[in-house]
């Protein structure tokens, strides 16, 4: 198995997941611009430039499942520590969209 096979596991698995668990929340990290070139259908979008700030405004149930991925995973697992410092108790980083082999939305 290669390494991308690996981050392609991650983010299947990681969809699988969100997928299966009811309610939760699968947000994009990354910038609005790259957001809008494609993103995994349903997401929510909260660059990790912002979500410090305003992620409590846009999600105030600090026990909901929330899945986090961006373009490698990188951006998305320092969300997840910005949101673990935040109270918030169920996260996962499910990795990069560069791996993702589902079709994106616009």
């Amino acid at each position: 198995m290669s390494v991308f096979d690996q981050y392609i596991k991650q983010i299947e698995e990681g969809m699988k997941e969100y997928k299966s668990t009811s309610p939760a929340v699968l947000i994009d990290v990354r910038e609005e611009d790259e957001y809008s070139e494609g993103h995994i259908p349903n997401s929510m979008n909260i660059p990790l430039s912002v979500i410090e700030n305003s992620i409590e405004q846009r999600i105030e149930n600090k026990n909901i499942p929330l899945f986090l991925y961006c373009f490698s995973g990188a951006r998305s697992e320092e969300a997840c520590m910005i949101l673990k410092r935040k109270g918030y108790s169920h996260i996962k980083n499910i990795g990069g969209i560069q791996f993702y082999q589902e079709t994106v939305s616009k």
